[in-house]
């Protein structure tokens, strides 16, 4: 089945379109909706998190390795996938904070940063994005940064006076990920408490109970329970960043399915009318 239906993920990293919305997009890919990640960074100043990974990265390093890396998970996925090209910024250490590298993403000129974004929105023409929020759902400057070149981009795209390739064209919908909120955390470690297991969560529990809940914010819950083993496998496609023993697979997969089958998103804006809550990104822009 094919479909004019066109969406578009933008991310900081490679490994980020994994973690954040990744069933949704093979969900999408399965109904015949083209869909694009764009990884704005390479990762190169990223940290090895799985020893398994150390030899790969030895003999060809770590961007090389993050690059093959997200082959395979766009593969996996289904997707269309585009670099920007930027360079990682980096993950400032709080408690010896230094300035950012000279000529990262996040220490650019925003209309810099921002017109490779532009080209690539018109020549894919997407009726929807998803991409962070203003804190960029943690406070990595790269995050922060997608946030605003994403917004950035999509105004400019459909500015007819903006100097770029391709025709104009306006995104329809923007969506901000909201796939860590309190409330599935909340759940999830409660069903596990249940189940006679140990909880993965009670670290973030700490940290989230010391922010405000934004799980109001959410608007719009997808089912995805039928591809989130296809989540699960872009994740280990991942090996520099995802230990297959560690945080993310201590849930087993059947529970989440019955206790959180959704990934969850923020609709922060819309050209079409929209029904809140939703149920389906697209939601206004079909037929």
């Amino acid at each position: 089945m094919s479909s004019s239906l066109r969406l578009m993920a933008i991310h900081a990293h490679p490994d980020d379109e994994a973690s954040k919305g990744a069933a949704t997009m093979a969900k999408y890919v399965a109904d015949g909706i083209q869909v694009m990640v764009v990884t704005c960074t390479g990762g190169e100043r990223g940290d090895v998190l799985h020893s398994a990974a150390l030899a790969d990265v030895e003999q060809w390093g770590l961007a090389e390795v993050r690059r093959r890396e997200m082959a395979e998970a766009a593969r996996i996925l289904g997707v269309q996938h585009e670099w920007l090209g930027f360079e990682d910024s980096g993950f400032p250490d709080p408690e010896n904070p230094q300035p950012l590298p000279v000529g990262c993403f996040a220490d650019l000129p925003l209309d810099q940063a921002t017109a490779p974004l532009v080209a690539l929105i018109r020549r894919f023409r997407p009726q929807v994005i998803t991409t962070y929020d203003e804190q960029g759902g943690y406070p990595h400057p790269d995050h922060i940064r997608t946030h605003e070149v994403s917004i950035a981009a999509v105004a400019a795209a459909a500015n007819p006076e903006y100097q770029c390739e391709g025709e104009p064209w306006q995104v329809s919908k923007i969506y901000y990920n909201m796939q860590f909120i309190r409330a599935r955390v909340y759940a999830l470690h409660e069903a596990m408490l249940a189940s006679g297991f140990e909880s993965p969560y009670l670290e973030w529990i700490e940290r989230m109970e010391k922010r405000p809940d934004v799980s109001n914010r959410v608007t719009t819950s997808i089912e995805c329970a039928n591809f989130l083993h296809v989540r699960d496998a872009a994740l280990l496609a991942h090996r520099t960043q995802i230990d297959p023993e560690g945080f993310f697979f201590a849930v087993p997969l059947d529970m989440q399915k019955k206790v959180w089958p959704t990934e969850e998103f923020e609709l922060a804006k819309s050209l079409v009318p929209s029904e809140l809550p939703e149920t389906d990104l697209f939601s206004g822009l079909r037929n």
